[in-house]
Parts: C-alpha cells; sequence; structure tokens
C-alpha cells in the first residue's frame, strides 16, 4: 500500500518551498490588530534578550572589584528589569500568536465546510468520505500546531536570529567573519533535506487518511461486519493501514533527526571553533573578556535560534504538507452550481415538470447510458407514477430533476426556466423528497422533521407528524419529540425512519413532491395509513412517484412506464393493462401472488 501512496506522492507537482501556506494568508490577514500586537510583543522580547549580553560584558570588563560595587549593582538591577520585560514581552507575544493560530484554523475549518457542502453529490460518489474528513480534521490541527506554537518559536527565533547575527557583526567583526564561513554549511542541509521532510509528510498524511477513510467505511457498516464474519478480516486490514502510516511517520521522524543532527553539529561547532579563535586573541591582548563573552554569548543565541528553526522547519513542512492537502479540496470546482444570473423559479411555483430528449449517463461510467431520449411532462397537481424494471432510470430521474447532475443532451425545466438556467436555491426549495433510504441525523425526532424547514413552529412539526401517521410511535418514545435518535437513526425501525421522512416532506410544503418507494419499508397497516396521508399530501401538488409495487400507485393520474431508459408507455392502470406488455407483466407477476 505504500507504494501507492509514494506513487501518487510522485505524481503530484512538487512544490520546492512552502508556497501552499500563502493560502492561508488571507485568513490571518483579517487579524491585522492582533498580528501588530504579537509582532511589538516579538521586539521587545527580542531586544530585551539582546541586551543582556552588553550587560553581561560591562559586569566581566569593569566589575568584580569593590571600587565597582556600585555599579555591579546598577547592572544587576537593569537586568533584572531587562528580564521582566522579557517575561512580560514573551507571555503577550505567545497569548496573540496562540490566539491567531486557533481563530485561523476555526475560520479555515468553517471555510472549507462551507466548501464542501457545495460540492456536487457526484464528487462524493468518487471519494472516501473518510479521507475527506480526514483533511477537515487531522489537517487543520497540524496548520493549528503550526501557526500556535510552530510559528511563535519560529518569529521569535527569526528575529533572535537576526538580531543576533547583527550584534556579532557589532561586537567583533574579526569573529564574525570567521562565523559566516560556517552560515552555507548550516542552512544548505536545512534548504536540501528539508524538501525531503516535506514529501515524507504529505506521505505520512496521506497514508494516515487512508486508515482513517478505512475505520469509518468499516464501523458505519458494523452490523455487515459482524454478520459476515469479516471482524478478524477487517482488524488485519486496519492493522495493516496502520502500519504504512506508522512506516510514513517513521521515516518523516528519522529524516527530522538526521536534519536536527546536522543542524545543531555544525552550529556548535562553530561555536566551539570560534570560542578557541577568540581566547587566542584575549591572550593576546587583542580582545577583551567581556567583548568575547559577549560575542559568544550572542553566538549561542544564534546558534540555538538555528537549532531551533531547524526542528520547527519540520513542523512547518508538516503545516505546508497540509496546506496543500486542504488547498487541493478549497480548488475542487463545484460541478454544479449556479450561473450568473440565474433566473428564480416563479412564485409561487406552480411546478410544471418537462423533460425533452433527455439522455444521461453517470461520470463514472460514460458507456453505459442511463436515460436515452426521455420525453415526458407532469402538469401543476398531478400524480405521475414512474414503473419499471430495477436499472430502468426512474430513480435517476429524480436525480437529475433536483439538478445533482447535469444531462449530457435534452433539456430539463420547471415553470418553463431550463435547470442550468434556474437559481439553485430556488429550484431545489420547490422539491421536498422522500427517498427509498431515509436519511436521519443523530439529533431528535423534532430536529429531523424540522430539518426540512428549519424555522417551522413545534406545532407546525407535530402536524407534519401526524399527517405522516409518526406522531403515534414518538409520543410512545421516551422523550417523545425530544428523543435522540442516534446516528443514522439506528433506534428506529425502517417504517419508523421512512415515516420521519414523510413528515419532513410534508412540513416542507414544497410544489414538487418525489416519494422514492416512500412506503417500502412498512406493513401493510403502516402502509395504508401512510397512502390515505399521502393522498391527502399530494393534493395541489406535482407529485412524481417511484414505486416497484404496482398496488401502491394504481390511482395515478397517470403512469410512465420505463425500460433500460427509455418511456416504452404511458397512461392510467387500465389503460397500460391493455396496451403495455411490460406493465402487463409486472402487474401479473406481482397481483397474482397470493397473500400469505
Amino acid at each position: 500500500m505504500s507504494n501507492v501512496y509514494e506513487q501518487e506522492a510522485k505524481r503530484r507537482e512538487k512544490s520546492r518551498n512552502l508556497r501552499p501556506l500563502r493560502r492561508l494568508l488571507p485568513f490571518v490577514a483579517k487579524y491585522r490588530p492582533q498580528v501588530a500586537m504579537a509582532f511589538v510583543a516579538l521586539l521587545v522580547a527580542s531586544l530585551a534578550t539582546l541586551a543582556i549580553p552588553i550587560a553581561v560584558r560591562r559586569v566581566f570588563d569593569h566589575g568584580f572589584t569593590g571600587e565597582n560595587a556600585g555599579l555591579v549593582d546598577q547592572y544587576f538591577g537593569v537586568m533584572l528589569a531587562v528580564v521582566g520585560l522579557l517575561a512580560l514581552g514573551s507571555a503577550v507575544r505567545f497569548y496573540f500568536v496562540t490566539w491567531i493560530g486557533e481563530r485561523v484554523v476555526a475560520d479555515v475549518r468553517d471555510a472549507l465546510f462551507r466548501h464542501l457542502t457545495l460540492l456536487a453529490p457526484s464528487y462524493y460518489e468518487t471519494q472516501k468520505t473518510g479521507e475527506v474528513i480526514s483533511r477537515l480534521t487531522a489537517d487543520t490541527t497540524q496548520i493549528k500546531s503550526a501557526f500556535s506554537s510552530t510559528a511563535s518559536i519560529a518569529l521569535r527565533n527569526v528575529v533572535m536570529l537576526a538580531g543576533a547575527l547583527v550584534m556579532m557583526v557589532y561586537t567583533s567583526p574579526k569573529l564574525s567573519g570567521l562565523a559566516a564561513l560556517a552560515i552555507p554549511l548550516i542552512v544548505l542541509p536545512l534548504v536540501l533535506y528539508g524538501r525531503r521532510v516535506r514529501s515524507l509528510s504529505r506521505l505520512a498524511q496521506d497514508t494516515l487518511a487512508d486508515s482513517a477513510a478505512f475505520a469509518q467505511e468499516r464501523l458505519s457498516a458494523i452490523a455487515t461486519v459482524q454478520a459476515n464474519t469479516q471482524e478478524s478480516g477487517t482488524m488485519a486490514a486496519f492493522s495493516a493501514a496502520t502500519r504504512t502510516a506508522f512506516d510514513a511517520a517513521a521515516k518523516r521522524t528519522l529524516a527530522r533527526g538526521v536534519l536536527t543532527f546536522l543542524i545543531i553539529l555544525v552550529a556548535l561547532g562553530a561555536i566551539v571553533g570560534l570560542l578557541w579563535f577568540g581566547a587566542r586573541d584575549v591572550m593576546a591582548g587583542r580582545l577583551s573578556g567581556g567583548t568575547l563573552s559577549q560575542f559568544l554569548l550572542y553566538a549561542v543565541f544564534a546558534a540555538s535560534s538555528l537549532g531551533q528553526l531547524s526542528e520547527v522547519y519540520g513542523e512547518v513542512q508538516l503545516a505546508a504538507g497540509a496546506s496543500e492537502r486542504i488547498s487541493e479540496l478549497l480548488d475542487e470546482k463545484p460541478s454544479i452550481s449556479s450561473a450568473a444570473g440565474a433566473t428564480p423559479l416563479p412564485a409561487p411555483a406552480k411546478g410544471l415538470i418537462t423533460f425533452k430528449g433527455v439522455s444521461f449517463h453517470y461520470p463514472s461510467r460514460p458507456g453505459t447510458e442511463i436515460l436515452g431520449k426521455l420525453s415526458f411532462t407532469a402538469k401543476p397537481g398531478e400524480v405521475v407514477a414512474i414503473v419499471g424494471p430495477s436499472g430502468a432510470g426512474k430513480t435517476t430521474i429524480f436525480t437529475l430533476l433536483q439538478r445533482f447532475h447535469d444531462p449530457q443532451s435534452g433539456q430539463i425545466s420547471v415553470d418553463g426556466v431550463a435547470l442550468p438556467d434556474a437559481d439553485l436555491a430556488s429550484l431545489r426549495g420547490a422539491i421536498a423528497t422522500v427517498p427509498q433510504d431515509p436519511v436521519i441525523f443523530s439529533g431528535s425526532v423534532e430536529d429531523n422533521i424540522r430539518f426540512g424547514r428549519p424555522e417551522a413552529s413545534t406545532a407546525e412539526v407535530e402536524a407534519a407528524a401526524k399527517a405522516a401517521r409518526a406522531d403515534g410511535f414518538i409520543k410512545a418514545l421516551p422523550q417523545g419529540y425530544a428523543t435522540l435518535l442516534g446516528e443514522r437513526g439506528v433506534t428506529l425501525s425502517g417504517g419508523q425512519r421512512q415515516r420521519v421522512a414523510i413528515a419532513r416532506a410534508i412540513l416542507r410544503n414544497a410544489p414538487i413532491l418525489l416519494l422514492d418507494e416512500a412506503t417500502s419499508s412498512l406493513d401493510a397497516e403502516s402502509e395504508q395509513l401512510i397512502q390515505q396521508a399521502l393522498e391527502h399530501v399530494t393534493q395541489n401538488r406535482t407529485t412524481l412517484v417511484i414505486a416497484h409495487r404496482l398496488a401502491t400507485v394504481r390511482n395515478a393520474d397517470r403512469i410512465l412506464v420505463l425500460d433500460k431508459g427509455k418511456l416504452v408507455a404511458q397512461g392510467t392502470h387500465g389503460e397500460l393493462m391493455k396496451k403495455s406488455p411490460l406493465y402487463a407483466k409486472l402487474a401479473k407477476l406481482q397481483f397474482s401472488v397470493p397473500s400469505a
């Protein structure tokens, strides 16, 4: 599996710098006052630190004698004040840098989630949800670490390094010249080996996301896993995924360790060499002991800053890799969106639906035509049933009508407005749907019903539940409408979930109602109750009904018979029994089966 990720990493355009982090600058720019405060505090703390070696030099050169006792006291008093200023500046810097990091990451997560909700369902047909969630959580957490503690350390050490280098030159140009010879030896591994660290960081993040995606997929279907006695196989596969992630992380950690070794070795080795040269000058009288002490302190500051920068550089590389992965999501363009100057549906919408010569295949299956030159019209207030064998394209009609995909040819319109020209919010706001497999969220019953119309009152929610014949079982739950349903509504039966979904559609009160096998999970008694409710609900609104059980659509105003994506017949139940062999065959198979 690691080879797959290494190939994927090589396939991507290689970045030789930290350019992906630029994507985060607009998020930081919104907080300029806090950035300014952090920068001022950084300067204060750095200047206070850089002032300490000057006081040390004066103590060494002019102190330690009885005549200068008062002067020494003054120096140490000033040093104590400088330490206080250093502590205050460091605390203020830490607070604002950390605050900015937390705020920026929260904004990034919000922006990323908003973008993800705008991507068409077709995007998620080819992407692992766990992989996307990993980028939303793990990668943004990595950025938070970089922007809070790592950024604070990096900024402090950059300023300290620059200040220490300036003061080294001011203190002793000769020793500074010798120190300059070591700088290329320090910078070269930082630049060259840093690229390796960044590549391995991206690989580690990819493999971690894959293990998270695998875990989410299997845990969300744990009943299927256990029913097929695949616990051991699932555990082994996840262990393999985590081992792959660990191997990638171990390689990254080794690379960072080697980089840190090289930087510290060269930097501290240079200091030892400078101390040797400086000691010789002191013994020769060319340099005072205090000046050498001051220079060495600045050299230690510079070396320490370089060492810490080499460590945080690895963290910054991790953040760059995470930012690159997040940018890939943010750069993903929605395949379906409202066009500029999109036309809202007439208000109020009437519900006139027209399919004219519509042909469609899913992007992932270009060789398989789902609909072929399909044409039909559903008039306002009409109940139109759609029947046919599995794979005939019935559900695809609903998908296209809600514009989750666009057809390759032909035109779909609602109230005379072609869907590509229609405002998406206006279009989907005119449609209520009851899917074959209803989606129940992990909130309360009331929250789930109100999802169809969030501004609805409690009384309206309860009225919708009564119309869907759901009020009885809801009130029997432990907390009634406030009962939490668990993830995907696991505490409800299939029929109960379907009635909650029907109540949601009723509450939405849209002029177009789409029913995809809305009674498929109900027993005979519940189905009869729901049919009575739907007869009331479908009045004065256009209703498209997909049904495999023809008994549920015998009273439809019109029935469309589909076969292999083509409309082969349409009419009432009685008409189709006479003129459509396919419909008559389906009806015979169902109605001739004796009841149990």
